[in-house]
């Protein structure tokens, strides 16, 4: 942890990826991310995967370096004592962030009429407020439709009216491009505020984060301005050159030839040069375009495939590596945590950590470096209601006696609680 956002507090109250990420990006950058959940923990709070015990390394991995309280807020005085919270007065403070929906009593005029300055965000499914999921988002957007390869059987058009069978991914992309987004949102809102001393409610869809995305990468523009619908490509890599090959004993690498360099390197290692200038030339390309080598992958490939198939992997990775390549290895889950040492202590983004209730394993700093700020260790997730009494205490100002009251009254809870 590195505290760059050291006195900034943020008021969280979320669940699934794309909210509670957001305000752990914030509290990996040192700020104070106070979240509230129900007593007994919230819809996501035992989301896979999850420990033979039930606890979930999923709640946790999202959450680290926050702080707990713990409140029943379908009573009003629960509800009171977070409205207090998320109002709490003072410069750094004021900032909300939730994909609770906006209304009742977390609605921004009812908030907002305990601090005017208040800065809110409200992450929704789609721009109409409804809800939406990662998975359904994606779908929305087209994407499913470009993984995997192009499907001839006779069920295809059973399935869909392109052609093709949609193949989901299992990166919720959208969940962690709009945690960032939250973390954005609020910092510049808060930076406005500190100029102009105002505050404002913050709008974010899920759905607008993957449509401006789309957007962004041409996706939108390809359709309307060419009129082409981009099909589905296995693992080439779309208007340039790149794709997996196998060795000879059976394992595979990704290579890319985006740049020039890049390219002439692949043609070096493998001996290809002559092979594929000539093979240009029969079918009227240029290879040392970028769209050319696209159009003519598939009989690029077939020129390159035997030159792997010829050699084992630890022989053809280290003549990759000594021409320049830009090339990667395949490898699972485990292969990475079991054997890549950039998925170790010996990364500085890693520590070791024993997390309480999970155990011990690899927990992630944020990947930003700051050279101008003290590296801290990473903050581990809290246990459910672990900070309510002094939050109560230190921000709400209320005695041993009225905390009390509130934990016999069942409206607020401790760990273990």
């Amino acid at each position: 942890m590195q505290k760059v956002l050291g006195g900034l507090r943020i008021v969280e109250g979320s669940a699934f990826v794309a909210a509670p990420s957001g305000g752990m990006t914030l509290a990996q950058l040192g700020a104070d991310v106070i979240r509230f959940d129900p007593i007994g923990g919230g819809i996501d709070y035992r989301r896979w995967p999850v420990t033979e015990k039930n606890e979930s390394i999923y709640w946790h991995s999202l959450n680290k370096g926050k702080r707990s309280i713990a409140v029943d807020f379908k009573n009003p005085e629960g509800r009171e004592l977070l409205t207090q919270l998320i109002t709490a007065p003072g410069d750094d403070c004021g900032l909300f962030s939730t994909n609770f929906p906006a209304r009742g009593w977390l609605a921004d005029d009812q908030l907002r009429a305990h601090r005017e300055d208040l800065i809110y965000l409200n992450l929704t499914g789609d721009r109409h407020g409804s809800s939406a999921l990662d998975y359904t988002v994606n779908s929305k957007v087209g994407l499913p439709f470009l993984t995997g390869t192009e499907n001839n059987s006779t069920t295809a058009a059973l399935s869909d009216t392109s052609g093709y069978d949609p193949i989901n991914n299992p990166l919720p992309a959208w969940d962690v491009i709009a945690g960032q987004h939250i973390a954005i949102g609020l910092l510049a809102a808060e930076r406005q505020r500190s100029r102009t001393g105002k505050g404002q409610f913050v709008k974010l869809a899920l759905a607008d984060v993957a449509l401006a995305t789309m957007g962004h990468l041409g996706y939108i523009g390809e359709v309307m301005v060419n009129g082409a619908e981009r099909k589905p490509i296995g693992n080439h890599i779309y208007g340039t050159f790149g794709r997996d090959f196998k060795s000879r004993d059976g394992r595979r690498v990704m290579i890319v030839g985006v740049s020039a360099n890049q390219w002439q390197a692949i043609l070096k290692v493998t001996g290809q040069e002559q092979a594929i200038t000539g093979l240009g030339k029969i079918m009227g390309l240029d290879f040392d375009l970028e769209g050319d080598r696209f159009t003519g992958r598939e009989a690029i490939c077939h020129l390159l495939e035997p030159w792997f198939a010829e050699r084992d992997y630890e022989a053809l990775t280290a003549q990759l590596e000594a021409a320049g390549v830009c090339w990667g290895k395949y490898q699972t889950v485990s292969e990475l945590v079991k054997n890549d040492p950039d998925c170790s202590v010996d990364n500085p983004l890693f520590e070791q950590v024993d997390q309480p209730g999970i155990g011990a394993y690899l927990v992630p700093q944020n990947p930003l470096t700051f050279t101008a700020a003290e590296r801290n260790p990473v903050g581990i997730a809290p246990a459910l209601g672990q900070h309510t009494d002094e939050i109560m205490a230190d921000i709400l100002g209320l005695s041993s006696g009225e905390i009390g009251r509130y934990h016999d009254a069942g409206i607020v809870a401790g760990p273990g609680d």
